[in-house]
């Protein structure tokens, strides 16, 4: 029996050595349980996609705003500056014009001035010449009147 019990012994041993260790079961694949794990995994990604998308549309928002805002200070810095050119242009125009005014009555005066000088002498070379003529016809109508006159 000795050697029975070793043979025994020996398939018992053989068995075991075919048998694999027990490994922990496998767990039994629910794809149920799988696709609701995917599904909220793409849903939470779905969700942190449109906050992505969210926080980008605010930026470029920002930026917008940003450049409008830099846009409508330039272009009030640019009719500030339209506007204080056209008042020294207006007020450059004015004092020439007034230069202008101020020449032509200069001018008129002097004009005038002269006029006046050769209205006067042409007034006292009339009277001169009517006072000679006067005195001349009475000259002669007194040497008339006295008999002198032939």
């Amino acid at each position: 029996m000795t050697n029975q019990k070793k043979q025994v012994k020996e398939d018992v041993n053989r068995r075991e050595e075919r048998k694999p260790v027990a490994e922990a079961p496998e767990p039994v694949a629910d794809p149920l349980a799988e696709h609701l794990g995917r599904v909220r995994s793409a849903y939470t990604a779905y969700i942190d996609a449109q906050k992505e998308v969210a926080r980008a549309y605010k930026a470029q928002e920002q930026q917008r705003e940003k450049a409008y805002k830099q846009a409508e200070q330039q272009a009030n810095s640019a009719g500030e500056q339209a506007v204080e050119q056209a008042l020294r242009s207006r007020e450059k125009a004015e004092q020439q014009a007034d230069e202008a005014h101020k020449k032509a009555r200069e001018k008129a005066a002097e004009t005038y001035q002269e006029s006046a000088r050769q209205a006067l002498k042409v007034r006292e070379e009339t009277i001169e010449q009517a006072w000679r003529l006067s005195k001349e016809s009475a000259g002669k109508a007194w040497k008339i009147f006295q008999g002198e006159g032939k």
